[in-house]
């Protein structure tokens, strides 16, 4: 009896179907194939856990393991090949710089950040605070998975999976003048670990999860709004290079406990789009973001220093390295 499986993979949907004395190699070669990534990584179940047929031996019959695989879902993953070639590289200089280029940015401390602010809802019975994540790149992934996923173990993985699959399924709207490389470029980009999510990824997400994303920039409280209009809402404080969320804490818990967060609101209530501007202007006043425009940036590779993130892309471009960090103006 064949065995048939779905795959999930940044280009896109497939059914894999392998004859029953297949062995590990097969379907390991097999999803290569599909997929074009000579590396990758497997994740099954819910929540997604590692799959790694080769534990078993290459040469194993896929029906002499215990992987029940027939008609299992798999989420393929891309990983690094170790050759630069092989991964999309920075835009052009002459593209437009977005929250989405790729480019491995890290913030500097914000010494007057050490207590995050608050801001006290009354009339709503509680207070908005908010929640930080981590400098991983994935930031944009990890606040907004935080607010529409029951549970956001592996977030990064679905949230990235869904991006690649909506980009693959709308080539009309997702051209190569829009993503600034060719879809199927992106969908790779966009499954590594390292990639910035921005609009584009906001978008369709938004979309995918049926909510209003509220993103509010701090450096200037603008509301960016995507998929308008429907019933619930999260927010999402952007500072530049980096995404973090807001929750609301009721009375009575403490705010430094997650446990009571609510982080999807009724998108009629006015009253919490002005806390959360209110608290995004706490930010502002504490000098919690980025001025990609203008700020001091370093290369981590060579230590080569510029100002602003359309420099680090002129660099990363003409030197093909990407981990940059916030230059601190010391020696």
């Amino acid at each position: 009896m064949p065995i048939r499986l779905r795959l999930r993979a940044p280009n896109g949907t497939h059914t894999l179907s392998l004859p029953d004395n297949a062995a590990v190699s097969d379907l390991l070669s097999s999803i290569s194939d599909v997929t074009t990534l000579p590396l990758f990584e497997l994740k099954w179940g819910f929540p997604p856990q590692p799959l790694d047929p080769s534990l078993y031996g290459m040469s194993t019959p896929l029906v002499d393991t215990d992987l029940k695989l027939n008609g299992a879902q798999i989420i393929v993953i891309a990983e690094a090949t170790g050759d630069e070639s092989e991964r999309p590289q920075a835009q052009q200089s002459s593209a437009q710089p977005s929250p989405s280029a790729p480019l491995s940015l890290q913030r500097k401390e914000n010494p007057k950040l050490k207590d995050t602010p608050e801001v006290a809802v009354p009339s709503r019975g509680g207070t908005m605070v908010l929640r930080v994540m981590p400098d991983d790149n994935s930031c944009m992934f990890r606040a907004l998975g935080s607010a529409v996923l029951s549970d956001s173990l592996d977030s990064m993985t679905e949230l990235r999976s869904l991006v690649a699959q909506a980009i693959q399924a709308d080539p009309d709207r997702f051209n190569e003048a829009v993503l600034q490389r060719s879809p199927d470029d992106y969908c790779k980009w966009i499954s590594y670990s390292d990639s910035w999510g921005g609009g584009i990824e906001l978008s369709i997400l938004s979309q995918e999860f049926d909510v209003e994303v509220c993103s509010i920039n701090v450096e200037d409280l603008r509301v960016d709004r995507f998929n308008e209009g429907k019933p619930r809402r999260c927010f999402l404080v952007y500072s530049g290079i980096h995404y973090d969320t807001i929750a609301f804490v009721p009375s009575g818990a403490s705010t430094l406990d997650t446990e009571n967060d609510v982080k999807l609101f009724d998108s009629d209530d006015d009253v919490m789009i002005e806390a959360a501007r209110q608290l995004c202007g706490e930010l502002k006043k504490k000098h919690y973001f980025t001025n990609t425009n203008k700020f001091g940036i370093k290369c981590n590779t060579c230590g080569w220093k510029g100002n602003g993130e359309m420099a680090a892309v002129e660099h990363a471009t003409a030197t093909q390295h990407n981990d940059f960090g916030e230059d601190s103006g010391g020696p």
